[in-house]
């Protein structure tokens, strides 16, 4: 589809650009219009002064906002664990055990069956607004099929993520060393050219402190950047070592310290974030019935936050940033605003992109508009389906 495009008549234009228009850091700008030109933003202003174009996207006084950026999701695997789930609603506590499960359905399913669900929670996540994910591997755990994995995710995004250390697979139980050896060798090659980043679950029952400082220093050395799954079960030595490495992000934080949260505020850039996110799933406190993440002492502490799906099989098995948007506001202590900044800005700082998660001039124009007046609506009504168009790089996508 070629040409300009103009969306006009919003009545709600939420930017993230602080200093713009009012509200912050959401930047909101009413009676707005979009020009986008060549997939990009290319003009914003006051509606009555919008430059012809092409075509034309009437918003209808409707809301609009910049495409969610979901910075944490599992998309690339075969099967699913509903029994799990039925049995934690019984009371059965989460261990991350059940992972195992999907590694032996992964392993055995072809690359076209992967390929499928990834397109299909793909194309669920773009419905709901999400117009950039990041993808992670972790349900092959050997060389083969952790390298498969990750090239079917470059299919689809190019933030992936290597996570071959997700578990300790069934044939490496006895042999925690070796394993780690395999990743940090043969494994890491393999999977090195298709992945943008490593990522280790720092936790009891996965890897402890020096198996992850080993191996994320070895996809350091190898020009990856650093995630991590940390201090989700239990308080534990995830977040600290994500700060010492200079990780994008933390994610997880269900259980911190004063000395965690301290250690993610002495990350402080000059913007007035943190140089490490920490990235907030409350999906996974929901499916699990865990305690959620107490967002309130990050934001208080001038920690930057984002919010992401978790999307997996085993312990949140959505692609709905909305229904995570609405989670963090009614039980982690976000503000709606907070929560609409973490889902798109948060996002992007979780990524290391500026270019993503905003709306202004030269940007990708991936947007949304909603069947709402104001973004306020997307935690005021959980659960329904308030995106009515999405635009990925100026492209409208699939309506829901």
């Amino acid at each position: 589809m070629t040409g300009s495009l103009l969306v006009d008549n919003i009545g709600e234009l939420v930017t993230n650009v602080a200093g713009e228009g009012e509200g912050g850091p959401l930047g909101i700008r009413h009676h707005a219009a979009v020009l986008v030109e060549a997939g990009r933003v290319a003009w914003i202003g006051p509606t009555r002064y919008a430059p012809a174009a092409d075509r034309r996207i009437d918003a209808e006084g409707a809301a609009v906002l910049p495409g969610f950026v979901d910075s944490h999701a599992h998309l690339v695997f075969a099967g699913d664990r509903a029994a799990e789930f039925a049995a934690r609603m019984s009371g059965q506590p989460y261990t991350g055990g059940g992972i195992r499960t999907t590694v032996g359905a992964t392993r055995a399913a072809s690359d076209d069956e992967l390929r499928a669900t990834v397109r299909r929670l793909r194309v669920e996540a773009m419905r709901q607004g999400t117009t950039t994910i990041e993808i992670k591997s972790g349900y092959g755990l050997t060389v083969a099929d952790e390298a498969r994995s990750l090239r079917i995710a470059t299919e689809f995004t190019e933030e992936t993520t290597f996570l071959g250390a997700h578990v300790v697979p069934a044939e490496y139980a006895d042999r925690p060393d070796d394993y780690v050896g395999m990743v940090c060798g043969p494994m890491l090659a393999a999977a090195a050219p298709y992945a943008r980043w490593i990522d280790v679950f720092c936790e009891r029952g996965a890897f402890d402190v020096d198996h992850a400082r080993a191996i994320l220093a070895c996809g350091q050395a190898v020009g990856l950047g650093v995630r991590l799954h940390a201090n989700q079960l239990g308080p534990g030595p995830g977040v600290q070592l994500g700060v010492e490495l200079g990780a994008a992000s933390v994610d997880h934080c269900t259980h911190l310290t004063d000395a965690d949260i301290e250690a993610l505020a002495s990350t402080a850039t000059e913007d007035g974030g943190t140089a490490t996110v920490a990235t907030l799933l409350p999906g996974a406190e929901f499916s699990t019935r865990s305690p959620y993440p107490d967002a309130r002492r990050l934001l208080d502490a001038g920690v930057t936050v984002a919010l992401a799906t978790d999307c997996n099989p085993g312990s949140s098995y959505t692609s709905s940033m909305p229904f995570c948007l609405a989670l963090a506001v009614r039980e982690m202590r976000m503000t709606p605003a907070e929560a609409v900044w973490a889902a798109t800005a948060g996002g992007a700082a979780a990524l290391r992109r500026d270019d993503i998660g905003r709306l202004r001039p030269g940007a990708p124009a991936d947007l949304m508009i909603l069947d709402a007046p104001s973004h306020l609506h997307l935690a005021y009504r959980p659960g329904v389906p308030l995106i009515r168009q999405v635009l990925h790089n100026g492209v409208p996508q699939c309506r829901p």
